[in-house]
Parts: C-alpha cells; sequence; structure tokens
C-alpha cells in the first residue's frame, strides 16, 4: 500500500489533502501545531511540533515515517506583509517567507531522498504570485519572491531527478479561501485538495517539472 507525505497538513488545504489520501493509503501528516481536525482522521500520522525553519528539524521528521515515502507534497507555507507599501517592507518578513516557503520544501525533498519509492511522485504547492510573467500588480515582495523561488527549485529538482523517474509538479491550487488569504477565493480547500489530487494522479515523467494551475492550464513562469 502507498504512503502520502504531507507538510503543513493541519489546516485550509494540507488539512484537505490529508483527508483525501487517507481514504486510500496510509498519510503521514507533518506540521508545526497539529489541530483537532487532522487528529480526528483515521489512519493518519501526526507528526508535530516540526519547525519548518530547522532542517534538523525537518530531517528527523522525514526519518520519523514510518515506511518508505510514495508521494511527498510540501505544502507548508505561509504568507506575510500583503498590503505592506514599498518603503516599510522588512527584511525579517521576507527572510522568513523565503525560508519557509522556499527553502523548507528543498531540505523535505533532499530529506526524503533515501526515502523514496521508486515510483515515487513529489508535489510542490506555490503560487502564481510566484509567476514573473504574470505579475500586473506589484507588491507582494516577500511572497512574490518566496515562490518564485521554490518554482525555480522545482523545476531544478525535475531535471535533477529525472533519472530516478521521479516527476515533480509544481502546482498553483487557485486562489482559495484558507485563513491564510483572510478567507477570499474563489476555491474551498475541499475543492482546491480535489484539483491538486487529480493533478497529482496526472503527473507523468513527461509533464514533470512543468508549472500548472490546480485546473489544469499551464502558467507563465
Amino acid at each position: 500500500m502507498k504512503h502520502v507525505v504531507i507538510t503543513g497538513a493541519n489546516r485550509g488545504i494540507g488539512l484537505e489533502l490529508a483527508r483525501i489520501y487517507a481514504k486510500l493509503y496510509p498519510v503521514t501528516a507533518i506540521c508545526r501545531s497539529s489541530s483537532d481536525a487532522l487528529e480526528s482522521l483515521d489512519y493518519v500520522t501526526v507528526i508535530k511540533d516540526v519547525d519548518m525553519r530547522s532542517w534538523a528539524a525537518v530531517q528527523k521528521a522525514i526519518e520519523q515515517c514510518e515506511r518508505k515515502i510514495d508521494l511527498l507534497i510540501c505544502n507548508a507555507g505561509i504568507f506575510e506583509g500583503g498590503s505592506t507599501k514599498l518603503g516599510n517592507v522588512t527584511a525579517k518578513s521576507i527572510q522568513e517567507q523565503f525560508l519557509i516557503n522556499a527553502v523548507a520544501p528543498i531540505m523535505c525533498v533532499q530529506a526524503a531522498l533515501d526515502f523514496l519509492t521508486r515510483d515515487a511522485k513529489i508535489a510542490l504547492i506555490t503560487s502564481r504570485m510566484g509567476s514573473m510573467g504574470d505579475n500586473q500588480s506589484g507588491g507582494y515582495y516577500g511572497y512574490r519572491m518566496s515562490k518564485a523561488a521554490l518554482n525555480a527549485a522545482g523545476k531544478s529538482l525535475a531535471i535533477d531527478l529525472t533519472e530516478r523517474g521521479i516527476p515533480i509538479a509544481i502546482l498553483h491550487p487557485g486562489m482559495v479561501r484558507t485563513e491564510m488569504t483572510g478567507y477570499a477565493g474563489k476555491f474551498t480547500p475541499e475543492e482546491a485538495a480535489e484539483l491538486l489530487a487529480a493533478r497529482i494522479e496526472d503527473l507523468s515523467m513527461e509533464t514533470s517539472g512543468q508549472f500548472r494551475h490546480a485546473r489544469g492550464e499551464i502558467l507563465p513562469w
């Protein structure tokens, strides 16, 4: 039976992905703090108190998984300073988002390399706000920069893992009504998770490294 590992699974999209996959396979949920909703799911093992800014903590969490990994979903992320005007942007906010949104997923993949099965898949949950070609509104410096960096890393992962036959999905979930977005958006977390799961199911070496909307269309870098 396959094993799915999801970071940031305590709420929002991550929680709904855990709910979907737990109906099919054992799931390991990695998060900084758990939630009653996550703890209530059957066939889900929760590894909590994991600070995604600590590479040792990320490594330890992956090593705590009780079996090989067939699907790794790097979903954990933060959004800060969205309405901050130029002139008031802080380096601390940018650094924090960069560490969690861009660096942590790569550290997570690196930690998982020896635990991935032969037919494993990796999904990076990113944002079209990391697209330079799609940027028409400016601002959001830390978030845009961190997601653009994640997209670049995802493309490199797709190339570097080709020999191992491990495809990489780089997926924008759409504007989702979660705590991160102030509950503004087109999709519910349930709808977004279902679309993401469909894209992951369709993922192959032929589509590895493509930047896609959860609906399926290719997005500009």
